[in-house]
């Protein structure tokens, strides 16, 4: 350091990322300015307990479990908790972390993604007030439509009833023909709207052919930093079926939401390892996705596996929308998709597309 003239002190002072060494007996050993800014203590306060005492009491099991895994060696990538400030705030810190065993000793870099978890909650309620509201106007529409044809197809049956021979005054007559046809025509339309609703309903969004192979690049592009800093190692092969009938929006939804959930809920200690393939018969097109990550308890989940919000991980950062937004892309467009996994085995999505639409 005497050679170089760098003092490396102040490296460590100037970042804005949260810098620290720590033991394996849970204390801080060296801090920068940093994290006394982020949590509000002051240094003494940080070097006198245990690290465990400032994180959130709900996530405190979950941290000692990935800390056990650090002392095994094992670096950490990615891995997101809740700290409490002195001041009663809740932040959210996402942590690099890599141990030295000889030294038992843990070296860490830790951000600041508080203000990126409120985005994302404000997504969530957001696309779950959409969700309803989406419904409710559904239903509405369906019973308007429905509510005003009865009455309409009730006038029209009374003037069918009238026998307009009887009736000696012809301005009468040319009346009751003028809302007869008018009649016709408004539950014409009314039909019409309906067929509509339908179509738009089953159909939200246009076929296209879509290339699995450009479309994944796409995504992978968009998520690169995060592939390199995780290690994930993908194995692709479209070679059987390289391209499906679908949307290229949707599919670029399916592979990032399935990507980023692996990479998310990755078994710690292991490097997330990701198959995707494609293969076909005479009649559909299958696209399997497979993990070696978590998992899931299928006896418990079941059928709740797609569903909004539905939350299956200790982990505070899941949503439950990632897998909704999947089964419902595929479902819109007619195919299908299901589930094969078992805790700390992995997860295999299984989709199933029509060759011809």
């Amino acid at each position: 350091m005497k050679e170089t003239g760098f003092n490396y002190e102040h490296f460590f002072e100037i970042s804005p990322d949260l810098l620290c060494i720590a033991g394996f007996d849970g204390y801080f050993k060296k801090i920068n300015s940093a994290v006394t800014k982020v949590l509000g203590y002051s240094f003494e306060e940080l070097y006198a307990r245990p690290i465990n005492d400032f994180v959130h009491p709900e996530d405190q099991s979950l941290t000692d479990k990935v800390r056990s895994e650090l002392h095994k060696a094992r670096p950490l990538y990615n891995f997101e908790n809740r700290y409490i400030t002195k001041s009663g705030e809740i932040v959210w810190l996402a942590w690099t972390s890599l141990p030295v065993q000889g030294e038992k000793l843990v070296f860490a870099i830790a951000k600041n993604i508080t203000h990126k978890k409120k985005l994302e909650q404000d997504r969530s309620e957001l696309l779950t007030r959409l969700t309803h509201v989406n419904q409710d106007l559904k239903q509405l529409t369906y019973t308007t439509s429905h509510d005003l044809r009865s009455p309409v197809n009730n006038v029209l049956a009374v003037l069918d009833l009238l026998d307009i021979s009887t009736i000696d005054d012809q301005d009468a007559v040319e009346l009751i023909n003028i809302l007869k046809l008018s009649g016709e025509c408004l539950k014409e339309t009314l039909d019409n709207y309906i067929d509509t609703l339908n179509q738009k309903h089953e159909t939200l969004a246009n076929y296209e052919e879509v290339d699995l192979e450009e479309c994944l690049q796409k995504v992978l592009r968009s998520i690169s930093t995060l592939l390199e800093t995780s290690k994930t190692e993908l194995q692709v092969d479209f070679s059987e079926a390289p391209n499906i009938k679908f949307n290229n929006a949707y599919m670029e939804s399916v592979f990032l939401n399935l990507l980023t959930n692996s990479i998310k809920y990755s078994r710690p200690g292991s490097n997330p390892v990701i198959q995707i393939r494609s293969q076909q018969d005479d009649r559909r097109i299958r696209l399997t996705f497979t993990d070696n990550g978590q998992g899931f308890d299928m006896p418990r989940v079941q059928d709740k596996v797609f569903g909004l919000q539905q939350k299956f991980n200790d982990s505070k950062d899941a949503k439950g929308i990632g897998l909704y937004l999947v089964h419902n892309h595929i479902t819109t467009m007619g195919g299908e998709i299901s589930l094969e996994s078992e805790l700390d085995q992995g997860a295999k999505f299984i989709m199933r597309f029509l060759k011809d639409v």
